[in-house]
C-alpha cells in the first residue's frame, strides 16, 4: 500500500473509532434515509412519480427538469383530489415489506444492535419499527408532539421526521409541506436541533444530491457557528458507498466527515460491512 493510501486508511480508522466510541457511550444518534429501505426491497421514489402521473393522467414531460418532481406532483394531486387519503393508502400498501424480509436483513439487525438512543428517519415506511419488533427490542415511535410527550425513557426513539402513515397530518410529502418545514420550527425540528447540539450524528442511506438533507446539514453547522462554541461541536459523519472530492469538501465545510468503504469492500454490501465494523469496534476488546 502506498504511503498516501496508508494515510487515508489511518484517517478512516480514526474516524470510525471516534464514531464507535460515541455509540458505545450512547452519545450518537442515527439519521436514516431511503437507501436503507430500498435495501429490503422498497420501491424507489420513481415508483411514486409513475403512480402520480398515472393517477393524474399526465405525461412524464410535465416534470422534466424538476429535481423533486414528486413533491410538485403530490401537491397537484392534493389540489385535484381535495386530500391525500387515497395516495396515503396506496403508499401504505405499496411501501410495505413483509416482517420476514426485515427479519432477514443484516442491515436492520445491525441498526437495532447498535442501540442508538434516537433514530431519525425521513422514510414513511414502518421497516425500522418492524426491525425492532422482530428482534424483540422496545422502542417508541414519534411522529408528532403528543407522541414526543408520551415516549418512554430508556428505549430507542424512532422519530419519523417526515411523518408516519398512521397520522396523515404528520406527512411531509407535497411541495407546500416541504416549504413549511424550511423554517425548522416544528416540535420534531426543535427536538432534532437539541439532539444535534449535544450528540454525534451518523447519516446513512442518503444522497447528498437531496437538497433537503443539504439544508439540514447546513442548519446544524449554522447553529454551532452562531453558538460561539463551534470548537466543542461533537463530530458527525455521513457514510456513502464511494468517495467524491466535491461532496467531501462541501461536507467538511459544514463540519461533517465523509466515511466510505474500506479498500476492497464489495460495493453492494458496503453499508452492512461498515455498520458491522462499527459494531465490532463498540465491543470490548
Amino acid at each position: 500500500m502506498r504511503t498516501s493510501e496508508a494515510s487515508v486508511e489511518r484517517r478512516k480508522s480514526s474516524s470510525r473509532d471516534v464514531l464507535a466510541d460515541a455509540i458505545k457511550r450512547r452519545h450518537a444518534i442515527l439519521f436514516v434515509g431511503a437507501g436503507v429501505s430500498m435495501a429490503v426491497g422498497l420501491p424507489s421514489w420513481q415508483s411514486l412519480v409513475d403512480h402520480l402521473l398515472k393517477e393524474l393522467d399526465l405525461s412524464p414531460d410535465v416534470i422534466d427538469g424538476m429535481s423533486d418532481g414528486y413533491q410538485l406532483l403530490a401537491e397537484f394531486y392534493r389540489l385535484k383530489q381535495g386530500g391525500m387519503g387515497p395516495l396515503r393508502s396506496w403508499l401504505d400498501r405499496t411501501w410495505k415489506v413483509a416482517p420476514d424480509r426485515v427479519a432477514e436483513s443484516q442491515l436492520h439487525k445491525l441498526i437495532v444492535e447498535l442501540d442508538f438512543p434516537a433514530i431519525y428517519t425521513t422514510n414513511y415506511d414502518r421497516n425500522l419499527e418492524t426491525a425492532f419488533e422482530v428482534h424483540n427490542k422496545p422502542y417508541a415511535k414519534i411522529a408528532n408532539a403528543k407522541q414526543m410527550a408520551d415516549a418512554a425513557d430508556g428505549v430507542t426513539h424512532i422519530i419519523k421526521y417526515h411523518g408516519d402513515f398512521d397520522d396523515d397530518a404528520s406527512l411531509v410529502l407535497t411541495e407546500t409541506d416541504f416549504l413549511d418545514r424550511l423554517s425548522f420550527d416544528s416540535p420534531l425540528d426543535i427536538k432534532f436541533r437539541a439532539d444535534a447540539l449535544g450528540r454525534t450524528i451518523l447519516f446513512i442511506g442518503y444522497s447528498m444530491s437531496d437538497p433537503n438533507i443539504r439544508l439540514l446539514l447546513h442548519g446544524i453547522w449554522q447553529t454551532w457557528e452562531r453558538s460561539g462554541h463551534r470548537d466543542h461541536r461533537p463530530r458527525s459523519f455521513v457514510f456513502m458507498p464511494s468517495s467524491n472530492p466535491v461532496q467531501e469538501a462541501m461536507l467538511a465545510r459544514w463540519g461533517i466527515t465523509l466515511l466510505t468503504p474500506e479498500s476492497g469492500a464489495c460495493a453492494d454490501d458496503a453499508l452492512v460491512a461498515f455498520l458491522a465494523d462499527i459494531h465490532a469496534r463498540t465491543r470490548p476488546s
